[in-house]
């Protein structure tokens, strides 16, 4: 789950330096938006996981568990 996470975190923030670096060929433009719309969902569920309401969902649970 953390793997997933970081390499998510890390394709997401690499790509978007390569972007800001290098300008993307006109003709690949279509695919690049694709490709960083499906980039940037799987980003913000990954932030929405670990710091959103479904982290104090597997907080609360593991507590429950722990009694």
């Amino acid at each position: 789950m953390y793997v997933l996470g970081g390499l998510i975190t890390i394709g997401f923030f690499t790509l978007l330096a390569l972007l800001i670096f290098n300008p993307a060929p006109i003709e690949n433009k279509d695919l690049l938006n694709i490709t960083i719309g499906s980039l940037l969902t799987a980003f913000a569920t990954v932030v929405s996981y670990f710091y959103g309401s479904s982290k104090g969902s597997a907080d609360k649970n593991e507590l429950l568990n722990n009694k």
